[in-house]
C-alpha cells in the first residue's frame, strides 16, 4: 500500500516502519522509539554511545537482509527519539551494565521476539558479551561491532557537558576521528550529526558504562558460545576498541570468531555501508544456517 501511495505521489517510501511502545525498565515507564524492516530472524540492533538508532538505518533498507531478517533498531531512554523517564531533570543520567542488560531485554520481551540476534556497535558491542554471558539461552547469537572485554579510556568526559561548551559539537569531535579516512564524505558527516544533536549530558552517562562499569575480562572466558554463538567485528582503523582489543577477547571465549574489517573505522554499518555489508553478510548466512 504505501509502496502505491508512494509511486502515486512521487515518493519514495523506505522499508523501515517507525513506532512508538512504552517499556518498563527497572520499575520506571520508559517511551521508546523503535524502527523495523523486514521478516524472519529478528536482529536487534544497538546504536553507539551518545548517539541513536539512526546508525542503522541502510541495514533497515537493505533488501538482501530484510529477506531473512526482521531488523529491529531502538533508540536508548534519553537518545534520539526515546524519551528519558519522568523526573529526568533531578538526576544525572549514568547507564551501567544492569541498566543497559535490563532495558535490551526489556524491548525485546515487549515485542515478544524469540531468540533473537543481538548486534551492537561500540558500548553495544560490548554489552553483548554480558548478554551472552547472562542471558545466552534466549538468544540466537550476538554479534560484536567494535566490541571487547575492556578498553583502556583515552578522552576525557569533563568536556562532554559543560555549561561553556557545546556538548554535542565537542562529542562530534572527539568520535571524529574514529571514522575510517576513506569512508564516503556523506557518510562521514551523516555519522557525525547523531554525535552533533545528542541530548545534554547524555554521550557522558554512556560513557560511565564504557569506563567504569563494563570491565568484563574476569567473565568473558565463561561464555558458552554452543548455546550463544559469538561475532566479533572490527574495523583495522579503530583506535578506540583496536583490533588488538578485538582479537584478545575472542582470544579468551572459546568458540568465538573475530574479523578485523579493513577499510572501516569505529561506526562500520554507518560510515561506509557498502563495505560493511561485505563483511555482515556472510555472518548473518551463518547465523541462519545454525538457526
Amino acid at each position: 500500500m504505501a509502496a502505491k501511495l508512494g509511486a502515486e505521489l512521487g515518493v519514495e517510501f523506505e522499508a523501515a516502519i517507525g513506532r512508538y511502545m512504552t517499556v518498563e525498565i527497572q520499575g520506571r515507564a520508559n517511551r521508546i522509539y523503535f524502527e523495523t524492516a523486514g521478516q524472519g530472524i529478528p536482529l536487534v540492533c544497538l546504536h553507539t554511545a551518545g548517539a541513536d538508532a539512526t546508525q542503522y538505518r541502510h541495514l533497515l533498507n537493505d533488501a538482501e537482509i530484510t529477506r531473512n531478517y526482521q531488523v529491529i533498531a531502538f533508540d536508548l531512554p534519553w537518545h534520539g527519539k526515546s524519551l528519558p523517564p519522568v523526573g529526568y531533570h533531578l538526576e544525572d543520567y549514568n547507564l551501567t551494565t544492569d541498566l543497559y542488560l535490563d532495558t535490551v531485554m526489556a524491548v525485546c520481551q515487549a515485542l515478544k521476539l524469540e531468540q533473537p540476534v543481538i548486534m551492537g556497535c561500540s558500548m553495544g558491542g560490548r554489552i553483548v558479551l554480558q548478554l551472552a554471558l547472562s542471558r545466552g539461552a534466549e538468544l540466537g547469537a550476538v554479534i560484536g561491532l567494535e566490541g571487547a572485554d575492556h578498553q583502556e579510556p583515552w578522552y576525557d568526559t569533563e568536556w562532554l557537558h559543560r555549561p561553556d561548551v557545546h556538548g554535542g559539537e565537542i562529542s562530534a569531535a572527539l568520535v571524529s576521528g574514529l571514522v575510517a579516512p576513506q569512508s564516503p564524505d556523506e557518510f562521514r558527516w551523516e555519522t557525525l550529526w547523531g554525535y552533533l544533536q545528542g541530548g545534554p549530558g547524555v554521550f557522558k552517562g554512556d560513557l560511565h558504562f564504557y569506563r567504569v562499569d563494563s570491565d568484563y575480562r574476569d567473565r568473558v572466558g565463561d561464555i558458552d558460545t554452543n548455546q550463544c554463538p559469538v561475532y566479533l567485528m572490527t574495523g583495522e582503523y579503530d583506535f578506540s576498541c583496536t583490533p588488538e582489543d578485538t582479537l584478545r577477547t575472542a582470544a579468551r571465549i572459546d568458540g568465538a570468531q573475530a574479523t578485523i574489517m579493513e577499510g572501516l573505522g569505529h561506526f562500520p554499518m554507518c560510515e561506509d555501508p557498502a563495505q560493511f555489508r561485505r563483511y555482515i553478510l556472510p555472518v548473518l548466512d551463518q547465523i541462519r544456517g545454525k538457526t
